[in-house]
């Protein structure tokens, strides 16, 4: 495993807790660099939203644990927020709550010479991403695609 994904792991360990303790559920973690800068974000949610209430809470005691347990060599910047109106499907869990709501899709490899996709998120199951465009039906292999977004109209 990388270091990356030992740090992520490790910190979704002791953020666990403090989520079931404040009200709100882990969404994704990410240990990422960034120019010169090292970044560890923690992203919660919860129904109707987070609050900056919410991310203090959650930041203030999670900065406490990882200062605590100190495994982390990087200096690194400690970041808690929402995972945003235009958030990444990573996870199934993401995937599976998302049917139904309209997702972009950007592909590494052009499709029919297109890279982006709009449309409604019918299935996802074991890894394939399905959803209604207004061409119809589309299929993308999930280690096929670049990112996944929910969409959002002002």
């Amino acid at each position: 495993m990388s270091k990356n994904k030992t740090y992520e792991a490790r910190t979704e360990e002791l953020l666990k807790p403090i989520t079931e303790e404040h009200g709100v559920e882990i969404y994704d973690v990410e240990y990422v660099k960034e120019g010169s800068e090292w970044y560890l974000r923690a992203y919660i949610d919860k129904p109707g939203g987070v609050t900056i209430d919410d991310c203090e809470n959650v930041s203030r005691a999670l900065s406490a644990k990882l200062d605590e347990d100190d495994f982390i060599e990087d200096a690194y910047i400690l970041e808690v927020s929402s995972p945003g109106l235009g958030r990444a499907l990573k996870k199934d869990k993401h995937f599976e709550k998302s049917i139904g709501m309209e997702v972009e899709v950007k592909t590494y490899k052009p499709i029919d010479k297109e890279k982006q996709f709009t449309g409604i998120l019918k299935s996802y199951q074991d890894g394939v991403i399905t959803i209604e465009t207004d061409r119809g039906e589309m299929v993308f292999e999930k280690g096929d695609t670049a990112s996944v977004r929910l969409t959002f109209d002002f």
